[in-house]
């Protein structure tokens, strides 16, 4: 696996970082969908920093060995108000 992304988390619920890959480097922001209105859309979105085009959604999810609430993006460990993007390539 292969960290992209390293985020930190705002006071209104949102994170801020940088996505960076080979090709790719983008300030983006995690932000809660306030359009929500039915389960199956997303809890937030992913939007560039730099001229706010949506770059993909995510959903709360609940981890099953701790019941720990996270985000598609959240990893264990590391700072407790930073949060990663994990690439996980197909093989």
């Amino acid at each position: 696996m292969t960290t992209v992304a390293t985020l930190t988390a705002k006071s209104d619920g949102s994170f801020e970082g940088t996505l960076t890959t080979l090709m790719v480097s983008a300030a983006i922001a995690i932000v809660p969908n306030p359009r929500k209105t039915e389960d199956s859309e997303p809890d937030y979105r992913i939007v560039s920093r730099r001229n706010g085009f949506e770059l993909g959604a995510g959903w709360k999810r609940f981890a099953r060995s701790t019941g720990r609430e996270y985000i598609s993006v959240d990893a264990p460990g590391g700072v407790p108000d930073q949060k990663v993007i994990i690439w996980n390539p197909p093989a």
